[in-house]
């Protein structure tokens, strides 16, 4: 009759181990997900300093035009060097890459003023659904409700081609009736 207990022990020991793995797995499961969010919340809020850094040069490119010169860049090379005068002059330290893509490629908006046409803005090539819809700051507040970071349209237009609302602020954040053209 000894030889009942220690078969039922070993299954109790068996099925134990079983629950452990379990919880043990669901754990490691719930602490991946936690990371992937905190990992995305962590690569918006680069995009959003990225953004910011494109609309600061953007307005500093216009704002330095000589005259007779497009206030619009062609390039966003002219940002980091730009060809309109014969010393180094830059509005940004480098082609910024994406961090949702993880690729040095931006979705273009092309505007027109009346000394040209150009970049007036910038949007990740990512489609994921955004991690943050609310609570933006007040220069972002247009990106509330966004359904993809592609909508997430970081631009600027000189006050003389400047229609939205939030044109005095010489800020577009929603997307513009522009043409949008991938950056390749």
């Amino acid at each position: 009759m000894k030889a009942r207990p220690e078969r039922l022990e070993g299954g109790f020991t068996y099925l134990g181990l079983i629950i452990l793995v379990t919880i043990i797995g669901l754990a490691a499961a719930s602490t991946l997900r936690v990371g992937a969010i905190v990992q995305r919340r962590q690569a918006e809020q680069e995009l959003l300093q990225i953004g910011n850094e494109y609309i600061n040069a953007l307005k500093g490119y216009a704002a330095s035009t000589p005259a007779g010169k497009s206030t619009l860049p062609e390039r966003l090379e002219d940002l980091v060097l730009d060809p309109r005068y014969p010393n180094k002059r830059r509005y940004l330290r480098r082609i910024y890459i994406d961090p949702l893509t993880g690729k040095n490629e931006w979705g273009l908006v092309h505007g027109t003023t009346p000394t040209g046409t150009g970049i007036i803005g910038i949007y990740s090539l990512s489609e994921a659904v955004p991690v943050k819809s609310d609570n933006f700051d007040p220069v972002f507040d247009g990106f509330k409700g966004k359904k993809s970071y592609a909508e997430w349209v970081f631009a600027y237009r000189p006050p003389a081609a400047v229609t939205a609302p939030a044109a005095d602020q010489g800020v577009l954040v929603d997307t513009p009736p522009i043409v949008r053209k991938p950056r390749r």
